[in-house]
């Protein structure tokens, strides 16, 4: 394995993050902590808790779940497609690296970015409510195999993408609505018995649930579901980006 050109690429996306830090830390920290003050002062007065547990200690892992999608996929179809349109992407292809090291540098630093912005928000969440954590390893699993999933999949929407606007459709208009629909902020066991069956649909519903439980010990589907899903998307996600680069699609265009 070429572990120098994974290094520089690797490199290269983290310090972009940092000269871009109040678009890509304090932004996202502050949009939380409103949710915070909306959801869990406002909201949280009129709702005692849910399923024993406080109402602003139940949406904490919604919330960060919230962030750790769309900044994931953001910042993966963001890196990927940047040297696409700057044609930069051409000496990375022609350069003595493999698809998988490229993958494996772009969406590192995407999932790492991920995952320091969910932690601080982690962190900013204990200001404002008490918080438990009853099973970290498992806390920690799910974090990381969510942000690899989702930085995959912004890595398949960067290469898809013909234009910086068709970079946020997915995140604005697909990952947004799914994961305010698949139980951020409430229980899904509210819902109407039909409801609840098509909010099962929402893949987002497995991801969110077992990172809650890694919390709280309650969700809405059993663990070992929603880490069998976990998996199943992350295992499509390869899938895809392997094709995309044996066939070249956007690449060799």
């Amino acid at each position: 394995m070429n572990l120098q050109a994974v290094r520089s690429i690797y490199r290269f996306e983290m310090a972009r993050a940092g000269r871009t830090v109040m678009q890509s830390i304090v932004s996202p920290v502050l949009s939380t902590s409103l949710y915070f003050v909306v959801f869990g002062a406002a909201i949280g007065s009129r709702i005692t808790d849910i399923e024993g547990v406080p109402y602003g200690a139940f949406i904490v892992p919604g919330l960060i779940m919230l962030t750790l999608l769309t900044q994931s996929v953001m910042n993966a179809s963001f890196g990927i497609y940047f040297p696409r349109f700057t044609g930069t992407i051409y000496e990375i292809l022609a350069a003595p690296i493999s698809a998988f090291e490229i993958v494996l540098g772009y969406v590192g630093a995407a999932a790492t970015k991920s995952i320091i912005l969910g932690l601080i928000i982690l962190a900013t969440a204990g200001f404002f409510v008490p918080l438990k954590i009853a099973h970290p390893v498992w806390m920690i699993t799910f974090l990381l195999l969510t942000a690899i999933t989702f930085s995959l999949l912004g890595f398949i929407i960067g290469l898809w993408a013909e234009g910086f606007e068709k970079l946020q459709i997915v995140p604005l208009l697909i990952i947004t609505p799914l994961t305010f629909l698949g139980g951020s902020f409430y229980s899904i066991s509210v819902l109407p018995p039909a409801w609840q069956t098509v909010t099962l649909f929402n893949p987002v519903v497995y991801l969110v649930s077992g990172f809650r439980w890694s919390f709280f010990e309650t969700s809405d589907v059993g663990v070992e579901v929603s880490l069998a899903m976990t998996l199943l998307f992350l295992a499509i996600c390869l899938s895809v980006v392997w094709w995309m680069f044996r066939t070249g699609y956007r690449l060799k265009k």
